[in-house]
C-alpha cells in the first residue's frame, strides 16, 4: 500500500467510533470504577494492578492491555502513558480514561488497527501519578483555581523535579569518560523521593519499557530529552535556556515527536500559549532548563524513550471541551503508541538457545545502548536505515552485525553468541528462560489567562 494513503487508511479505521458516556471529570473513586469498569467490558485483554500508593494512600492504578495480560511475551514490546504527574493538570488523566475505553469498546468490535495493536503491544497506562494533588484542584472553584493549586503531591513536593539527578552524572561523563545509559542511582536515593516517585521507578525497573509518554498540560507541544541543559546560569525555578541539550538519539526523539504533533488536531501548527514551536515540537532545555526531570531519568537509567507532551494551554479544562479535546487527541495519542514498533528487536541467546538478560546492544554512531530484558529479548528503536550493531555479554564474544532498517515496522535481528573461553563465564545472574521456536518465530507487524507552563 502506498504510504501516502497509509495515514488516511488509518484514520478510515477510527472514524466509525461509537462515542463515549463519560465525558466529564473523574475523581479518585470515579477514575478507580471507570477503569474496573474497562476491566469487566475486556477482561480477556486487560489487568488492573496497582504500583503502590500516593502520601495520602491512594492506589496508583494501572490499566494494562494485551492478548496475555500479566504476561511478557518475547519479542512484544511494553509500552506506558502516564497522567497527571501534576495534579492540576488533568486533560491527560481524561485522555488515558478515554483511550482505555476506546482500546476496550474497538477491540470488542473488531477493528483491525486496535486489535493488531494489542495483540503485538503490551500497553500500560496510569491516568494518575498524583491523585492527591488532583483532588486538591478539583475541590477548587472552577473559575478560580489558582495556577498551581494542586500541582505538587500532599507532602508540597513538584513530583517533576523529585527523580534521582543523572543529568549531572551524564554531563559529567560526556567531559571524563563513562556512560550516559543505566547509570547507576546514587546510594541514597530512596531517601530522597516521595512515595509517588519511588513507585513510579519500580515500576520501570519491573518492565522493559520501550516507548513512554508523560502527559501534561498549560502549553500545546510535544516536548523531548534533554531537559536538562549542560549549564544553568540562573536561579529562577525556571531556567530559560534556549541552547538545545540534544541526546544521541535526537533525530529520532524528534521524530517521535512529530508523530504525535502532526496527528494532533493543531499541535503542529503552533497555536499560541504564550510560545511558538515549529513542528509543535521542541527540546526541553531549548525551551527551559528542568531538573531532576521524568523523561530524562527514563532514557539515562532506562531502555525507554520517554517524551513529554503538553496537551493544553488551560491546565484544568472546562468539562464541555473535554470532548472536543479527546476528538483532537485521539489519533494522535494511537499513531504515538504505535511508533513502539519500528527499528529492530530480537532474541540474544547463547548456544543452547538459554536467553541472556542483560545483553549490551550497541549501535555504531549513536553513543546510547540498551540491554535485553530477562528473557533475552531485545528493543532498539532506530530511524530507517543501514546500521550496524553489536550484541555483547560478560563472558560471551561480541558478534556484530549490518542491517537495514525500513519504515514499516522492526527489523528482526537474532544474535546467538558464543562463550569466550578465553575469559571464562562470569559469576552472574540465574539465565534468562529457554527461548522456545515460538519465540524465534514471531512475527513481525508492520506498522484561561496565559502564564508560563511548568512541566
Amino acid at each position: 500500500m502506498s504510504q501516502l494513503l497509509w495515514p488516511f487508511v488509518r484514520f478510515l479505521l477510527l472514524i466509525e467510533v461509537a462515542a463515549s458516556v463519560n465525558f466529564f471529570h473523574h475523581r479518585y473513586e470515579q477514575l478507580v470504577e471507570a477503569l474496573f469498569n474497562v476491566h469487566n467490558e475486556c477482561p480477556d485483554i486487560t489487568r488492573i494492578y496497582t504500583i503502590g500508593r500516593s502520601v495520602q494512600g491512594r492506589h496508583l492504578y494501572v490499566v494494562e492491555f494485551s492478548d496475555n495480560p500479566g504476561i511478557h511475551e518475547p519479542l512484544e514490546p511494553e509500552f506506558k502513558y502516564v497522567g497527571n504527574m501534576h495534579g492540576n493538570e488533568v486533560l491527560g488523566r481524561e485522555l488515558l480514561l478515554q483511550l482505555s475505553e476506546f482500546l476496550c469498546e474497538e477491540y470488542r468490535r473488531r477493528n483491525e488497527r486496535i486489535t493488531r495493536l494489542i495483540w503485538d503491544t503490551r500497553i500500560h497506562i496510569l491516568p494518575s501519578m498524583n491523585p492527591d494533588g488532583y483532588e486538591v484542584a478539583a475541590n477548587q472553584d472552577p473559575d478560580a483555581i489558582g495556577y498551581l493549586t494542586g500541582r505538587n503531591n500532599a507532602n508540597g513536593v513538584d513530583l517533576n523535579r523529585n527523580f534521582p539527578d543523572l543529568n549531572t552524572f551524564m554531563y559529567y561523563n560526556e567531559k571524563n569518560g563513562g556512560p550516559n545509559h543505566h547509570i547507576p542511582l546514587p546510594a541514597n536515593w530512596k531517601s530522597q523521593v516521595e512515595p509517588e516517585t519511588l513507585a513510579v521507578i519500580h515500576w520501570m525497573s519491573r518492565y522493559n519499557f520501550v516507548l513512554s509518554a508523560n502527559l501534561h498540560g498549560g502549553a500545546l507541544v510535544a516536548n523531548y530529552p534533554y531537559d536538562k541543559a549542560q549549564e544553568q546560569r540562573s536561579r529562577g525555578y525556571q531556567r530559560k535556556s534556549n541552547t538545545p541539550s540534544p541526546t544521541p538519539d535526537d533525530k529520532l526523539f524528534r521524530k517521535l515527536a512529530k508523530a504525535y504533533s502532526y496527528t494532533h488536531h493543531s499541535m503542529h501548527q503552533s497555536p499560541t500559549c504564550g510560545d511558538q514551536f515549529a513542528d509543535g515540537i521542541t527540546n526541553g532545555a531549548s525551551w527551559y532548563s528542568l531538573s531532576k526531570g521524568m523523561q530524562d531519568f527514563n532514557y539515562l537509567y532506562t531502555n525507554c524513550f520517554e517524551i513529554t507532551l503538553e496537551l493544553s494551554c488551560d491546565k484544568f479544562p472546562p468539562q464541555k471541551d473535554l470532548e472536543k479535546e479527546w476528538l483532537a487527541n485521539r489519533e494522535a495519542l494511537i499513531t504515538y503508541l504505535e511508533e513502539v514498533h519500528q527499528g529492530i528487536k530480537g532474541l540474544v541467546s547463547d548456544e543452547n538457545n538459554n536467553g541472556i538478560a542483560g545483553a549490551v546492544i550497541s549501535v555504531h554512531g549513536i553513543g546510547h545502548y540498551v540491554t535485553s530484558g530477562d528473557q533475552g529479548d531485545y528493543f532498539r528503536l532506530l530511524l530507517p536505515g543501514t546500521y550496524t550493531i553489536t550484541a555483547s555479554a560478560d563472558g560471551y564474544r561480541p558478534q556484530t552485525v549490518t542491517i537495514t532498517v525500513g519504515p514499516a515496522g522492526p527489523s528482526l535481528v537474532h544474535f546467538q553468541l558464543k562463550q569466550d573461553t578465553l575469559k571464562g563465564p562470569t559469576e552472574k545472574k540465574a539465565p534468562a528462560t529457554s527461548l522456545s521456536s515460538k519465540a524465534l518465530q514471531k512475527k513481525v507487524v508492520p506498522r484561561a489567562a496565559h502564564k508560563k507552563t511548568q512541566r
